[in-house]
């Protein structure tokens, strides 16, 4: 009876044990084509499914009602990386630690002429280019060393079009 009465707690702690062990979630390493306005081949007007299912370890994602900020979409707040999926645009922030085809993130302003050509807009803090995909927003520093790269949005939506989160 005692030996019964073990067993049985025995295995209710070892289940109980067992049910708190979780996976760690991790994806794959980061590429961006900035020719090709794609990370890791996928594309800014991609849904939410196809991006969360292609990086596991997002942080959030946002469905795409009215009330959802920005639209929603699937953010990687660690990597500083956001897919807004109804605004058809991917964002990196200074903190991505992935790689480029083209090293832009930090780049002088300016220099990149002869890989994008002449910006469509330009403004004090950004130079906005078309591309074969849509368009690339590259946004500058005005702290720090001020003219470089901090900030790249690619869409697949036109200058005309596109809808940027404030």
């Amino acid at each position: 009876m005692i030996k019964a009465l073990l067993l049985a707690l025995s295995l209710g702690c070892l289940t109980s044990a067992m049910g708190q062990l979780k996976t760690t979630v991790k994806c794959p390493e980061f590429y961006v084509d900035v020719l090709n306005g794609t990370v890791n081949g996928q594309k800014p007007n991609y849904g939410r499914a196809e991006i969360k299912d292609k990086f596991p370890c997002y942080a959030i994602a946002m469905d795409e009602s009215q009330d959802a900020k920005c639209g929603g979409g699937v953010f990687l707040k660690e990597k500083d990386l956001y897919f807004y999926t109804k605004r058809h645009y991917i964002e990196i922030g200074p903190k991505f630690t992935g790689k480029f085809s083209v090293p832009i993130m930090g780049t002088k302003r300016g220099s990149l002429f002869k890989t994008l050509g002449n910006p469509k807009i330009k403004d004090d803090l950004w130079d906005a280019y078309d591309t074969q995909y849509g368009t690339l927003i590259l946004h500058y520093d005005v702290k720090g060393p001020a003219g470089k790269v901090k900030l790249i949005q690619m869409s697949t939506e036109s200058t005309d079009t596109i809808q940027l989160c404030e």
